[in-house]
């Protein structure tokens, strides 16, 4: 087994974006090789309802798929093909928009005004650019957790993970994407699949991600030490880049560490994005916008 090497960690940065909603960007709207298949990652957490009441009006999509998870307050959704409802604590909604969609996300606070939540977009490989749009909203209580000797726990939204497997269903870049929280002072080695990109997103806590050598990996956790030229540390909102292998190990600060795991196959193809539109040149992208304009976006 090889431990991932931490390529980069990275501050989400302070983003405006759909009618003045503030929020933190951990990336996206930039090179996202490294990243592939996924495209952005925002996180939406806010206590003030004056930042993020104006919402995320109506707006297209194609050619990706979008993943909303909310932990706090309820996002009220609506789109072009007639579909309704709201994602509240806990919730997640996994759209693809193929071929096309309009929508609206609206969030509102719980009764102490607080929003929090996070949206991920995930890219679809050329042979789906256009399939139909679909959703697939998963109620909290649908969502399998699971929770070690040790006190680590986790939710399981997407993919297989001591031995639980999430709810959402035939995703084009077979992705996981777990909730994890280490308690204070416990060290954790998590697998990931070999060959995907993975990231871990710190939104609770801190800790430390290590790319120490297999051999003083477990010397470290015999001894009770870590090496420093091996450690990362990572607080709220620090996104975790890791390089190619088996596991990660994370140990946790004194307060725990709670953090998104996120992993997913490449797809390794052209990129032309613009907005909420990502196609594989430049000619699809063009057309979108012009199917836009004319208003036979909808398919």
């Amino acid at each position: 087994m090889s431990i991932r090497a931490v390529k980069r960690i990275i501050e989400a940065q302070p983003t405006l974006e759909g009618a003045g909603v503030r929020l933190r960007r951990a990336f996206g709207f930039g090179e996202t090789k490294e990243f592939d298949p996924f495209l952005l990652l925002d996180d939406f957490r806010n206590e003030n309802p004056e930042d993020y009441l104006a919402g995320f009006p109506w707006h297209p999509h194609r050619g990706i798929e979008t993943i909303t998870y909310v932990l706090a307050g309820t996002v009220e959704h609506g789109d072009s093909l007639g579909n309704r409802g709201h994602l509240a604590a806990g919730d997640i909604q996994w759209m693809t928009a193929g071929r096309g969609i309009l929508h609206q996300e609206m969030p509102k606070g719980d009764p102490r005004g607080r929003m929090h939540g996070f949206q991920l977009w995930a890219n679809l490989p050329a042979s789906l650019k256009l399939t139909p749009p679909r959703y697939q909203d998963i109620l909290a209580k649908d969502i399998p957790e699971v929770t070690d000797d040790d006190g680590t726990h986790a939710r399981v939204i997407c993919g297989e993970f001591w031995g639980k497997r999430g709810p959402v269903e035939g995703v084009a870049a077979d992705p996981r994407y777990v909730d994890v929280s280490v308690p204070p002072g416990r060290t954790r080695r998590l697998k990931v699949d070999r060959t995907n990109h993975a990231f871990a997103y710190v939104f609770a806590g801190s800790g430390r991600f290590r790319d120490a050598s297999e051999p003083q990996a477990m010397l470290n956790e015999l001894t009770g030490t870590v090496d420093p030229t091996g450690v990362h540390e990572a607080g709220n909102r620090a996104l975790v880049l890791f390089d190619r292998g088996d596991e990660i190990v994370v140990e946790a600060g004194d307060e725990g560490i709670r953090f998104l795991l996120v992993s997913g196959r490449p797809i390794e193809e052209p990129v032309a994005w613009h907005g909420p539109i990502v196609m594989n040149t430049r000619a699809e992208l063009q057309q979108a916008f012009d199917e836009l304009r004319e208003g036979t976006f909808i398919k």
